[in-house]
């Protein structure tokens, strides 16, 4: 085995030529091909792929053309829509707080003087009412209303209301004449405005009678006087027929502030 493995081994020693031991004889070297100038003297040579991108991106004459697409909006924009529903309102925001006061304005210029008033002109104020249905206090305060009139001059006193109003400021008459119920308490205010200035009242008792309550007044523009039925512990009523008025209530002026 061993004498066949030398004998394949022999060969390839004798084709190298050199026996074992010995410096190889040196090699010829082989010649090189002249050098050529392929690039300036301040530029390095580059690669085949990064000289081919540069002749087609640079120069003219390989350079790929770019192309860009145009897209025309009006063919990709659709047609408007219809509005949609109202949504539902938010909550209501609390109140700011006031703000602060204005300045006052400039005072106005005074006006031209109106013209002379007639010696002889006075001023008139009158009214009578009346109703002609009882009446039964239901609520704490009760506002007597009238449906009979029989003198209401101007109509300063309103029928609907109840109220007289004053148009003309000066010192008024007032008159209020009830018939009481029997074993009924009967308690009325006179009443300014919201204040009450005179009292008509009766205990109850087995017969009924007439009360009246008069006074005077000094009114001003604006100011209303009316008649309230206040309600206590007892049953509170006044009379008064279909047939018969026994309510009344009456006003005139005495004195007119500016004659």
């Amino acid at each position: 085995m061993r004498a066949a493995f030398l004998v394949l081994l022999l060969p390839s020693l004798l084709l190298a030529g050199t026996p074992w031991g010995e410096k190889p004889f040196p090699k010829k070297e082989a010649q090189r091909a002249p050098c050529t100038r392929c690039c300036g003297p301040t530029e390095q040579p580059t690669s085949i792929t990064s000289s081919r991108y540069i002749r087609m991106t640079s120069d003219s004459a390989y350079s790929v053309p770019r192309v860009r697409p145009t897209i025309d909006i009006t063919i990709l924009k659709g047609s408007k829509g219809e509005m949609g529903d109202k949504g539902i309102s938010g909550p209501e925001g609390k109140a700011g707080e006031p703000g602060l006061r204005g300045l006052n304005g400039r005072k106005g210029q005074k006006g031209q003087a109106g013209p002379p008033g007639h010696a002889c002109k006075q001023h008139y104020v009158a009214f009578s009412v009346g109703r002609s249905k009882a009446l039964h206090s239901s609520d704490y305060y009760q506002h007597v209303t009238f449906d009979t009139e029989f003198v209401n001059l101007y109509k300063h006193f309103n029928m609907f209301t109840g109220k007289f109003f004053c148009y003309v400021p000066g010192i008024y008459f007032f008159n209020l004449n009830v018939h009481t119920w029997n074993y009924k308490e009967t308690y009325l205010h006179i009443m300014k405005n919201d204040q009450e200035v005179a009292i008509l009242y009766s205990q109850p008792s087995e017969r009924s009678i007439m009360q009246s309550q008069s006074l005077m007044l000094d009114l001003l523009e604006g100011d209303e006087v009316w008649v309230r039925m206040f309600k206590r512990e007892r049953e509170n009523a006044i009379y008064s027929e279909e047939s018969d008025v026994y309510i009344t209530f009456n006003g005139h002026l005495i004195k007119p502030a500016v004659e």
